[in-house]
């Protein structure tokens, strides 16, 4: 049963989605956003993001959103340390106001754009299982209670396994060899203070060959760490994440010989540890042109988030599409041509550099790498 038509559809309500409804918005387009969550606090937005000046605080200077973004940073956030496996400190960069990449928590930019956007922009608890063409350049939504929605422009912005992107591509996410386990220490400076010692104030990576510890301060006080693993894609399938002595134990194994310290980020955790495989699209993903849809952020160009690019792409992509849209008022085609001859050169540039980061931080003389790539750029 179709129920409705809107010009312009956007699946998905993360930071892409939402910066293209803001810009639109900001240049008097409306969109409507679908995303399959309840709520928007229906689950959590995942940790510190480090906004880039030439991608992400363009794209919030785009959307009228940079002053706003501002007040919201992590005071402190961009300090960085590098340790070894013994916890020895190799790096240290303290965090003087002057750096060019400031943090801020994922959920927190989340709510500075929701905020930006007029009441009932998104649909919550829409969830979109798949779609089709129409002819056109006009698309059938089908929503999983039975509904569909029709569309002249269709944009996919739901993420790494889009339900948009077989209306371009047969590419789908590969495995790239490494496994995150996420963990949170909460309250660290009082309850976790040997943690909180190690991780300092922003961005810890402790590394040796084929695994390594990423954490950082979240604005709360809380520590959130990612225990980083090359292993086989099924490893994680062997672990009872029910069981959360079991599963620190199965994580800690393979960090056996590391110091005290550094083992505590997962020995120490509350609350249940989180398996997430990392996976991919192939470097230099993209489609030939397809009338009156398009792609963005992960669903156009996922990649390991080693670099630090994903979150920065999707807003960009978003603010870029909107301005896209906005001048070539009439003419979609135009605009998503105009949007895509960017799109995938810049996706390319990115994922290929996550993909060699994934390789460095991990090589058989980790943390050599990172170390020699901090020196080379001053």
């Amino acid at each position: 049963m179709t129920t409705a038509h809107h010009p312009i559809t956007v699946v998905g309500a993360g930071l892409g989605g939402l910066a293209l409804a803001r810009v639109l918005h900001v240049h008097g387009i409306e969109a409507t956003v679908l995303d399959l969550d309840d709520s928007p606090a229906a689950r959590t937005q995942g940790g510190m993001l480090d906004i880039h000046e030439d991608s992400g605080q363009q794209a919030l200077r785009a959307a009228g959103l940079y002053d706003a973004f501002r007040t919201r940073v992590h005071p402190g956030g961009q300090e960085m340390r590098i340790l070894d496996q013994s916890a020895a400190v190799l790096m240290a960069q303290v965090d003087d106001g002057s750096g060019g990449r400031p943090e801020i928590d994922r959920g927190d930019l989340r709510d500075l754009l929701l905020g930006s956007l007029p009441p009932g922009t998104v649909r919550w608890g829409t969830k979109v299982t798949a779609a089709r063409p129409l002819g056109g350049g006009r698309h059938e939504v089908a929503l999983a209670d039975g509904r569909t929605l029709t569309t002249d422009l269709l944009v996919g912005a739901d993420g790494a396994w889009s339900r948009i992107r077989p209306l371009l591509s047969a590419a789908q996410p590969g495995y790239t060899g490494v496994s995150f386990v996420e963990a949170d220490l909460r309250e660290a400076d009082a309850r976790h203070p040997v943690a909180a010692e190690v991780v300092g104030g922003g961005m810890l990576f402790a590394l040796a060959p084929g695994r390594g510890f990423l954490a950082h301060r979240e604005t709360d006080g809380s520590l959130h760490v990612y225990a980083a693993l090359e292993v086989a894609e099924e490893w994680l399938d062997g672990i009872d994440f029910g069981d959360g002595d079991a599963a620190r134990a199965a994580v800690l194994e393979h960090f056996a010989d590391w110091d005290k310290s550094l083992r505590t980020l997962i020995a120490d955790a509350d609350g249940a540890l989180v398996p997430r495989r990392i996976h991919a699209l192939p470097v230099g993903h993209r489609w030939a042109r397809v009338p009156g849809v398009t792609l963005l952020g992960d669903a156009a160009h996922l990649m390991s988030p080693f670099a630090g690019e994903g979150a920065n792409l999707a807003l960009l992509d978003g603010a870029e599409l909107g301005l896209a849209l906005a001048a070539h008022p009439g003419d979609a085609e135009a605009a998503l041509s105009a949007y895509e001859e960017r799109l995938f050169p810049r996706g390319e540039r990115s994922a290929a550099e996550s993909a060699r980061s994934a390789a460095l931080l991990f090589r058989g003389d980790a943390p050599q790498g990172l170390l020699d790539e901090f020196t080379a750029h001053g």
